[in-house]
């Protein structure tokens, strides 16, 4: 199942304590309702990374004390300060993983206008989403398929204008 992560939960104050726990300033919305947890995503240089939550206290005010799988001291989390926190959700995925089924076949163009080729599959992967490309040539071209990059998207003519990185296509060759 893939995840999202557009739901802000709050962002990390400080470390709290020894064992590697941190204290997230929340939301507006979430104080007093503490949803279930098992993950989280932070964000980090700008890109979401999913964190397993070992440890969870709420002491009833508007900041939240979590501990993360793997970081168990002070040291280990104090580079978190300042990230923002997101909740991690695979129900609202459920028709975004249909719909990007649903991509293949499309052709896809550069900004330039020339084709990159065939989407032939979708990779969802937690965290990111890959199009698997065929090549005018018949190479394979994997390329992350992030908003930010898609520049146009036309349902009725199957096609889509991404921004292709630098390079990109020469690693995959």
């Amino acid at each position: 199942m893939a995840y999202t992560c557009k739901i802000l939960l709050g962002r990390i104050t400080k470390a709290s304590g020894y064992e590697g726990a941190v204290t997230v300033k929340l939301e507006r919305s979430f104080i007093g309702k503490i949803p279930e947890m098992e993950s989280v995503f932070l964000e980090i240089d700008g890109r979401p990374v999913p964190f397993f939550i070992t440890g969870l206290e709420y002491p009833g005010d508007d900041s939240l004390r979590i501990s993360f799988r793997y970081y168990e001291s002070a040291d280990s989390v104090i580079a978190f300060k300042g990230c923002r926190v997101f909740l991690t959700s695979g129900e609202e995925n459920s028709d975004t993983d249909e719909s990007l089924a649903e991509l293949a076949g499309y052709t896809v163009y550069d900004e330039k206008n020339n084709v990159a080729g065939v989407i032939e599959k979708v990779i969802q992967n937690p965290g990111q989403v890959l199009l698997s490309i065929k090549s005018p040539v018949g190479r394979e071209i994997l390329v992350p398929l992030h908003e930010d990059l898609v520049v146009k998207f036309d349902r009725a003519e199957r096609m889509l204008v991404i921004k292709i990185p630098e390079g990109l296509t020469e690693i995959n060759l």
